[in-house]
C-alpha cells in the first residue's frame, strides 16, 4: 500500500499546467471525491492495524504536498494570464454557478439504480396520482381491503377513485399493460400514505418496486437477488433473513431483514436488540395480477 502512495507522490512532484483549467483538472484528477488521493483514503480501512500509523502519516503527507504543488500551479498559471484581462469585457454579466450538493435520497436512489443496473435491471417512471385499477385493482386488492379507505390514502376525487398513490407497485402494472416479457426493471418514486407523522415515518416517502418476470423464474431467484443487493448496498459481511408475509399482488410473500451495520448483529437499540432490521417485502408476483395485465 505504502508504494501506491510513494508513486502517486512521485507524479505530484511531476505536475505541470499552463493555465487555471488544467490546474483545475489535476486538482479534480487527485484531490477530487473521485480522485487518486481519495481512492487510498478509501483504501485505508484495509490496512493491517500495525501498519495503519505510518500509513496514515504518509498519506496526509502526500494530500498536504498536492495541495501545495496545485494551489501553486494554479497560481503561476493565473499570473502568467494577468495581461489578458484588458481584452476582457468587464462590463458583460457573469455566468451564475449554481450552488449546493445532491441531497442524501438522491445519493441512495442513484446508488440503488446503480446496483440494479448492473445486474441487467432498467428503470421505470409512473404517475403520482393514480387511479383505482393501476393502485389497487390491477394489484389484487379486495373491495374491502383497508388500504382503499381514506386513513390510509389520499384521495383526490371518489367516484371514479383518483389518488396519490400508495406505492411504486402501480407502475409494474404499466410496466406489464405495455412491455412483454422478459421484464426486469426497478421503479423508484415518492408515494403518499395518510399516516401519522413521527421520527421514523412520514406521510411521504420513497420506494423501490422491482419486477423480474420470465420463464423459469423461481424464489430461489429472488431470494439470490435480494442477497445480492444486500451485500452491494450494505457490505459484505450484510446477511439476510426472510419471514413469511402477505401482500394482496404477491403469492407467497416475505419481509427481509438485513443483519444489523450497527451493532453487526450483536443487538442495539436501532435493531430493538434483534440483530437485524427490516427494509423491505417482496414476493412472486401473484397470478390473479398477470391476468389483469393482460
Amino acid at each position: 500500500m505504502l508504494e501506491k502512495v510513494d508513486k502517486v507522490l512521485a507524479e505530484v512532484d511531476e505536475l505541470v499546467a499552463n493555465t487555471a483549467e488544467e490546474a483545475e483538472q489535476l486538482r479534480i484528477k487527485y484531490l477530487g471525491s473521485k480522485g487518486a488521493i481519495k481512492a487510498l483514503f478509501a483504501d485505508f480501512k484495509s490496512v493491517p492495524n500495525e501498519h495503519k500509523k505510518a500509513f496514515g502519516q504518509k498519506l496526509n503527507e502526500l494530500k498536504t504536498k498536492a495541495e501545495e504543488k496545485i494551489n501553486a500551479l494554479k497560481a503561476g498559471a493565473s499570473s502568467s494570464t494577468k495581461s489578458s484581462y484588458a481584452a476582457v469585457d468587464a462590463t458583460r454579466p457573469v455566468n451564475s454557478i449554481g450552488q449546493g450538493s445532491r441531497h442524501p435520497l438522491s445519493i441512495v436512489r442513484n446508488e440503488i439504480i446503480e446496483i440494479f443496473s448492473r445486474i441487467g435491471f432498467t428503470v421505470s417512471e409512473g404517475p403520482e396520482i393514480e387511479d383505482d385499477f393501476h393502485n389497487f385493482t390491477a394489484l389484487n386488492f379486495p373491495e374491502e381491503h383497508p388500504a382503499r379507505d381514506m386513513q390510509d390514502t389520499f384521495f383526490v376525487e371518489r367516484n371514479p377513485d383518483i389518488a396519490l398513490r400508495t406505492h411504486t407497485s402501480s407502475v409494474q402494472v404499466r410496466v406489464m399493460e405495455n412491455s412483454e416479457p422478459p421484464i426486469r426493471t426497478i421503479s423508484p418514486g415518492r408515494v403518499f400514505r395518510n399516516e401519522a407523522i413521527s421520527a421514523r415515518a412520514h406521510c411521504i416517502f420513497h420506494q423501490v418496486e422491482g419486477l423480474y418476470i420470465d420463464k423459469n423464474v423461481s424464489f430461489a431467484d429472488l431470494k439470490q437477488t435480494l442477497l445480492y443487493f444486500a451485500k452491494e448496498m450494505f457490505g459484505d459481511k450484510t446477511e439476510i433473513r426472510l419471514r413469511p408475509s402477505y401482500f394482496p399482488f404477491t403469492e407467497p410473500s416475505a419481509e427481509m431483514d438485513i443483519s444489523c451495520n450497527i451493532c453487526s448483529g450483536k443487538g442495539c437499540n436501532i435493531c430493538k436488540y434483534t440483530g437485524f432490521v427490516e427494509i423491505l417485502g417482496c414476493g412472486m408476483v401473484d397470478p390473479n395480477v398477470l391476468i389483469n395485465c393482460e
